[in-house]
Parts: structure tokens; sequence; C-alpha cells
């Protein structure tokens, strides 16, 4: 069997492929097909990138004597590898993200405290 998830050791690094799917549905007009070849080539190549990514960041963390890989750690291996037009808007994301979670109850800033 072979790589793309019909069996062997690769199934378990894949992305399932109906999340895969839905991800590319939401991106094409609504009348847009999509083959299961497309599907299955996306498949591997986002699998791939995030292990790309995660390998990166854990032999950051591994060089640092640290076993937990964090949102930091994602972001300097993105920016290591070169993908710096993915690093910036997910860095600005992670620091959006980690304000909000530092509020009291975590009530996000659209929300009025007293609909909570």
């Amino acid at each position: 069997m072979d790589d793309r998830g019909n069996g062997g050791n690769g199934m378990e690094r894949l992305l399932p492929i109906a999340n895969v799917g839905r991800l590319m549905k939401q991106i094409l007009p609504e009348n847009a097909k999509i083959s299961k070849e497309a599907k299955e080539t996306m498949q591997e190549c986002v699998s791939e990138f995030i292990s790309f990514v995660t390998s990166e960041a854990s032999e950051k963390c591994r060089k640092e004597r640290r076993k937990t890989v964090n949102g930091d750690d994602i972001c300097w291996a993105l920016a290591t590898l070169g993908f710096d037009d993915y690093a910036q808007p997910i860095t600005r994301y992670l620091h959006r993200y980690r304000d909000l979670e530092e509020r009291p109850n975590n009530i996000s800033p659209h929300q009025h405290k007293d609909r909570a």
C-alpha cells in the first residue's frame, strides 16, 4: 500500500482528507469541484509542511534541552526556514491570542462584561 493514507506507516502523519477538502472548498467558488487527486496531493503537501516546520522547531527545543514545542518555536522555525510571509502574521496572531488568554474570564474585546 502507499503513503497516501491507504495503509502502511504514512497514514498517521497525514491530515484527514475530509478536513483538507473542506479547507480547500472554503477558498474556491461555490460551484467549484475538487478532484480526489487534488485533495490527496494537497493532503500530502500540507502534512509534509507541518512535519517540516515542526521538525525544525523540535530540533531547536532539543538543543535548548526543552521537551515542549510552543508557538514561539513554530514562528521561529517558519522564519528560519524562509517562510517569512507566514512567520510574521502567525507571530502577530500568537501575540493577540496570548493577550486574549490573559484577560480575566477570557472575555474577548467584543464582549461586554454584563453579557458574560
